[in-house]
């Protein structure tokens, strides 16, 4: 691994991914070979847990399931117990390309930012395919979001980031539940920690089933944004410094 004093950490969140799982840890293994991978079974009732540890990962098992949120926080508490510097999100669906986590990389060491976001909106040459009722919901939240943090957003619902060791720091001590992606952008912000967007590939799922349905898509884009508000008047804990905001290229990235 280049750069031994730097660490990097990849996150898998899962629930019910046993026809995907295996393929995700194999591809992480193959492309990101300096991040360990962790897989977090959140309450599977399927072989998750086997899957994912005959493919070579740690499995960090909730006993009952605790949603996305839960599980992605979980992993920000192991990175920043464990000393990582940096963290990837990789969903466990199979919809993340392993092999394009070096451009969130790239990116997180050319302009310094907290947390690079990889977006499915960003390049016109490719259609991501998704419900239209779904679409609509990404680009409202996105159009709200671009003015709340005065600043363009494109894919708020992305769940493949890289987040350094300031981002891992807040994430640990307080994340959004349920649906949280959306309402992490606005604490990134609210806390003065930077992002970028990139564009991205991204993949229709490979097995599972999709805890936003289309009969639940309106439910889903009301209550967001509903906790998008509700987050603009929270009082958030302010994160520890942690290290400087990105690690040079020399350094390991």
């Amino acid at each position: 691994m280049r750069g031994m004093s730097v660490r990097h950490l990849a996150v898998v969140p899962a629930y019910n991914e046993a026809a995907s799982v295996e393929r995700v840890v194999g591809s992480l293994r193959e492309h990101a070979p300096e991040f360990d991978v962790l897989v977090i079974d959140d309450g599977s009732t399927d072989d998750t847990f086997d899957r994912a540890t005959a493919a070579g990962a740690r499995v960090l098992r909730h006993p009952f399931n605790l949603g996305i949120g839960g599980a992605v926080q979980s992993g920000f508490t192991f990175a920043k117990e464990r000393g990582y510097d940096f963290m990837v999100q990789v969903d466990g669906d199979g919809q993340h390309d392993a092999g394009q986590i070096e451009v969130l990389q790239r990116t997180m060491a050319s302009e310094g930012v907290d947390v690079v976001c990889g977006s499915r909106f960003m390049d016109d040459s490719g259609h991501y395919p998704a419900p239209i009722s779904r679409r609509t919901g990404i680009h409202i939240f996105a159009f709200i979001l671009s003015r709340l943090v005065d600043g363009r957003i494109s894919d708020p619902t992305s769940g493949f980031r890289l987040y350094n060791q300031r981002a891992i720091s807040l994430f640990a001590r307080d994340y959004p539940h349920d649906y949280p992606e959306v309402e992490a952008v606005l604490m990134l912000h609210h806390h003065k920690l930077t992002l970028r967007e990139v564009p991205v590939r991204m993949f229709t799922r490979e097995g599972g089933v999709s805890s936003i349905s289309s009969g639940k898509s309106a439910y889903y884009m009301i209550k967001v944004l509903l906790a998008l508000f509700i987050g603009l008047a929270r009082a958030r804990p302010v994160p520890e410094p942690g290290e400087a905001a990105a690690v040079s290229a020399s350094q390991g990235l």
